[in-house]
């Protein structure tokens, strides 16, 4: 227990990290998944923007790159997140692949959430004269938001797990944390305390979630 109080300002210190780390992949990878997952909704067969060359090669590699374990991943990728980042190791390259891992699994979450929304909507928005873009942006988007709000909640807490990873290319944050100062180091403890932040978190973003996603479907 005195290990863990003179531990505290390494412990705040590695929560900032992690909520760095899920905080940028969530922001820059939930940008590039929403714009994947919207395209493969509308240029699917029978979609506002069918086109099926560009849904194929989007349905491959999201279904090539998603289920790809995160350990594995970041070592996959460590030759490409040197080219972009300058290094393969480190907070950048682990901030890459995270933003690299939840692009691709946003984007099926936003697919799955988008086709929920009934197809009637879609046919009225048409019958008025409204085109491809404008019912994306103000149909389409809009009336899956109670979902997608669920989605994301998802995605946040599976990036927070993936986040745990960082120590393994030498990254910080909770999961770091707890292997260094509380597992390898015999104290149950630190290791704990770090476990109880990271399910913290993850109570959290899931309470949050569900409480916009019930005001949103019930507007």
């Amino acid at each position: 227990m005195d290990r863990l109080i003179e531990l505290l300002p390494a412990l705040g210190q590695a929560t900032l990290e992690t909520l760095t780390y899920v905080g940028l992949a969530m922001l820059i990878g939930g940008a590039v998944g929403l714009v994947m997952g919207v395209l493969l909704t509308t240029t699917r067969a029978g979609g506002l923007l069918e086109n099926k060359p560009t849904y194929w090669v989007l349905n491959v590699l999201v279904n090539f790159f998603r289920p790809i374990p995160f350990i594995i991943l970041v070592v996959g990728l460590m030759p490409l997140a040197r080219v972009i980042t300058g290094t393969g190791i480190g907070d950048p390259a682990l901030i890459f692949t995270l933003i690299f891992a939840a692009s691709f699994g946003i984007a099926r979450l936003v697919e799955q959430n988008l086709l929920t929304v009934p197809p009637g909507q879609i046919e009225a928005a048409r019958a008025m004269g409204a085109g491809p873009l404008r019912i994306i942006a103000t149909v389409l988007i809009p009336e899956g938001l109670g979902p997608l709000v669920l989605g994301y909640t998802f995605a946040f807490i599976a990036v927070v797990d993936m986040s745990a990873m960082a120590g393994a290319v030498g990254a910080g944050g909770l999961g770091d944390f707890a292997l260094k100062y509380g597992f390898r180091q015999f104290n149950p403890w630190v290791t704990w305390s770090a476990v109880l932040l990271i399910i913290v978190l993850v109570q959290l973003a899931q309470l949050v979630g569900n409480l916009v996603s019930r005001r949103l479907l019930r507007r």
